[in-house]
């Protein structure tokens, strides 16, 4: 890697519970890695994908020709990233390595294209912001930091934040609040807002900040009192639970029989609908309950390995991000 590209790369980032969802997307093998296929599907930083290439990378000797890793992102940072950074080590070790731009959602159109369909070994998703874009104000995703309201994961498509809440009724900004960020005052919040724009556009992430810790009821809660409504905005804005249940609706359908579906959430609402999918995939075909079958003819699609890991305390204390982590996976059983 180049000075210049470290030096453009150089906000850190630690990837959530990296040992356990590694543990899990690319298990042991004794035999070696053969023809294989995996995906990021929510690559960030490259965190996972670099931890990964790291282990084939010791597997000296053992990887055969037909490794192949894919990338996906809606972020244009995170793709040059990819391009830069982790295609380099990927191309070095011999591993077949693509890059998509494109949101998560699409994976089993990209899997389809590529001709991988009932083929892939692993698929990772980690619903998780990166730090990069909490740190970097001009991405307008973090309450801490002054930059313009974007809040968006593609800046090259769709309205920032900032345009959303300039054309947006009042009673669509308090549904988004309590709907994607299960926000109490969220009618207080609409109605300040719809109140604001009318003096001044509310185009800053300090405004918005500022104007919600204002009318917030004094809390000995060390959350910011604005942490709801951004994460309300920035999953609406996104699109991230369509997304995910567009991803849901087909990813069975990426995986080889015995493939892994690898999850880590942060919202509440994210890992319900996680954990309803594994779940329901799980129990096989609908049957009545006492109906004389049994279970192994009910054909579960999947088969549940975690449900809901936490991150270790020891984790938790070095990267406080992490708190909220739940890892969910899930191996595939029939197609």
């Amino acid at each position: 890697m180049s000075r210049q590209t470290e030096k453009k790369f150089s906000g850190i980032h630690e990837s959530v519970m990296m040992e356990e969802a590694l543990a899990s997307w690319l298990p042991s093998s004794r035999d070696g890695f053969g023809k294989q296929c995996f995906i990021d599907a929510t690559y960030g930083r490259g965190g996972h994908t670099l931890a990964l290439l790291d282990c084939l990378a010791k597997s000296q000797g053992q990887i055969e020709a037909g490794v192949a890793l894919m990338v996906i992102d809606k972020d244009l940072q995170a793709i040059e990233h990819a391009q830069t950074v982790s295609k380099p080590i990927a191309e070095k070790l011999g591993v077949g390595f693509y890059v998509q731009h494109g949101s998560f959602a699409d994976t089993f159109a990209v899997v389809k294209q590529n001709g991988w369909v009932n083929q892939v070994d692993g698929i990772l998703l980690d619903l998780g912001v990166s730090s990069p874009q909490l740190d970097e104000a001009e991405r307008g995703f973090s309450f801490n930091k002054d930059g313009p309201l974007d809040m968006r994961m593609d800046t090259s498509n769709g309205m920032s934040a900032a345009q959303w809440l300039m054309s947006a009724s009042e009673s669509e900004i308090r549904q988004v609040l309590w709907d994607y960020g299960e926000e109490k005052q969220a009618r207080r919040i609409a109605r300040e807002i719809v109140s604001n724009r009318l003096q001044a556009p509310i185009e800053r992430t300090k405004q918005l900040a500022d104007l919600i810790s204002n009318i917030m009821p004094r809390s000995n809660s060390k959350k910011h009192p604005a942490t709801r409504s951004f994460q309300a905005i920035r999953i609406f804005i996104n699109n991230e639970l369509i997304d995910i249940k567009r991803f849901l609706s087909s990813a069975i359908d990426c995986l080889k029989i015995g493939g892994r579906l690898v999850v880590i959430s942060f919202h509440s609402l994210e890992d319900r609908m996680i954990k309803r999918f594994m779940q329901k995939e799980a129990k096989g075909d609908p049957y009545p309950r006492d109906f004389p079958i049994r279970n192994e003819e009910l054909k579960p699609r999947l088969k549940i390995l975690v449900k809901g890991e936490k991150p270790k305390d020891k984790e938790v204390q070095v990267n406080a991000r992490a708190r909220s982590a739940i890892l969910r996976v899930a191996e595939k059983q029939h197609h």
